[in-house]
């Protein structure tokens, strides 16, 4: 039970002195605004992959045309690096609310960019389809980091005992909305009309800036606050030098354009240069700075074998919506036990099965907790690491299978995405929580874009190979990604005792 001292702290920023499932309240707001949020981005997710091919040779055959006819390589190229940038965002998205807007104005404002994004994508057409992802990618990064920060400030410091709980209920309201939205949106977009599902995106980011807009005054006051503002004279040096690339940047493209020698990969190739060097360069700049106390310093060099092991992770995860969705729309079966489904329904299954099983591990880390068996962050980041190199290894059996043009029973891709998912459990939530915990006091809300970076640098490494021109449909890569993950889950758990002593009182 939690003391009277905690209680008083949690309830502060709610004047009823209401609770949400033992929670703050405030808890509750940010609750159904990400679950919106998430429904709309997940939805759009779906669709994604599928209206790049579709009308093209890696369509399925019978599939709905009106796509922009990619090949598969291109395809998973764009959904890879427009992942990353989503997640790339979230660093710039964590210093507006750090130094510029605050938290909760900077999720507002998120929230608008966000739904103009899909009324953006809700246009036919080719320039408006890339503004849409644009958009979404940068309203996705400014909600994110300040969002969670949000959810951490809820609670009375690292050592609030409800605070990974917390965590765990919030990462409920992301696979909520994710769960739903592929039923709704991709069904619609996919089978009938791909602008309509992408309208509907809109909808629901729509409600997810309402319920905000509503709820935000049970949120802690803190969260309006801006704990690092701008100098006027760094202000006008940003200004400067933003301009300046700007200008730099529309002179070369338009320079390029001119000559006619543009092509996708002139946007591509950079962007996904710069998800795999922005991540080591943000890395090194924290750990140089010298405000940051000895203990940050060493906590920032143990935080270092997370992130590398989160990256290596959602590289093989986040191809549940490129590289296995475009295996289940081409070689897998669209029905079982005599019922059909569209293939943008496989993306429901991770969502379903962290309903299912995160409040399992929440158990089960408590049970082991009060017996003094819970294995410590390391160990969940190592088995997080195997899980998903065996979900790869597992991968291989059904694609040797369709080989022959047999199309391979649903279940093989209903038991990968479990094993994903459960690798999952034992990583993502436990990484939220463990960057608020080791985050330096400077860099609070910029230490959550930190953690998002990881997705990026894993993205963006998909997003490389396939610009080399490798298909990653192909048994041999995924062997190596399998094996990959394997081995950096064995490394770090081996080196265990070393990264633990560098976290010092965080377990």
């Amino acid at each position: 039970m939690a003391s009277k001292t905690l209680d008083t702290d949690a309830t502060s920023a709610t004047p009823s002195g209401k609770t949400f499932l033992g929670h703050p309240r405030g808890l509750a707001t940010l609750f159904m605004t990400e679950m919106w949020e998430r429904f709309s981005y997940y939805g759009m997710r779906a669709l994604l992959i599928y209206y790049l091919v579709s009308g093209g040779a890696d369509a399925a055959v019978g599939s709905q045309g009106g796509g922009l006819a990619m090949k598969a390589t291109t395809a998973t190229a764009i959904y890879s690096v427009y992942v990353s940038m989503v997640y790339l965002m979230a660093y710039p998205g964590g210093w507006f609310g750090d130094r510029v807007w605050g938290a909760r104005k900077t999720v507002a404002i998120a929230g608008f960019v966000i739904m103009s994004g899909h009324i953006a994508l809700a246009v036919p057409g080719q320039a408006a389809f890339f503004v849409g992802l644009l958009l979404v990618a940068l309203g996705s990064g400014l909600l994110k980091a300040n969002i969670s920060t949000m959810v951490g400030q809820l609670y009375n410091g690292p050592e609030d005992p409800r605070r990974d709980g917390g965590f765990t209920v919030f990462y409920m309201s992301i696979n909520l909305g994710a769960f739903v939205a592929p039923f709704v949106i991709g069904t619609i977009g996919k089978e009938y009309n791909w602008h309509l599902g992408f309208g509907i995106a809109a909808v629901g980011m729509a409600l997810g800036l309402t319920q905000f807009l509503l709820g935000s005054r049970h949120l802690n006051p803190v969260s309006s606050e801006v704990p690092n503002p701008l100098l006027s004279e760094e202000r006008k040096r940003l200004l400067v030098k933003a301009g300046l690339t700007v200008l730099g940047l529309a002179a070369f493209y338009g320079t390029v354009a001119g000559l006619g020698l543009y092509t996708l990969n002139w946007a591509l190739v950079p962007l996904t240069i710069a998800g795999l060097l922005i991540p080591i360069t943000v890395l090194a700049r924290i750990k140089r700075d010298k405000d940051l106390t000895s203990d940050e310093q060493s906590k920032m060099s143990a935080y270092i074998w997370f992130f590398a092991a989160a990256a290596i992770f959602w590289m093989i995860y986040d191809q549940g919506g490129s590289t296995l969705s475009l295996f289940a729309d081409k070689k897998t079966a669209d029905s079982l036990f005599g019922f059909g489904f569209s293939a943008t329904w496989y993306q429901s299954l991770n969502p379903l099965f962290v309903m299912a099983f995160a409040p399992v591990f929440a158990w089960l880390w408590l049970w082991l907790s009060r017996r003094d068996k819970e294995p410590n962050t390391i160990v969940k980041f190592s088995i997080g690491l195997l899980l998903v190199g065996v979900s790869f290894f597992v991968f291989i059996i059904p694609m040797t299978m369709a080989d022959n043009g047999t199309l391979v029973s649903p279940l093989w891709l209903v038991s990968i995405y479990l094993i994903q998912t459960i690798g999952e459990l034992c990583l993502s939530p436990v990484g939220l929580s463990v960057t608020t915990k080791m985050a330096p006091r400077k860099y609070a809300s910029q230490m959550m874009g930190v953690w998002f970076l990881a997705v990026t640098a894993g993205d963006c490494t998909t997003s490389l190979l396939s610009l080399a021109g490798v298909s990653l449909n192909g048994t041999g890569i995924i062997a190596m990604q399998a094996s990959l993950a394997a081995l950096a889950g064995f490394a770090i758990f081996t080196y265990r005792k070393k990264v633990q002593a560098l976290m010092g009182d965080v377990h």
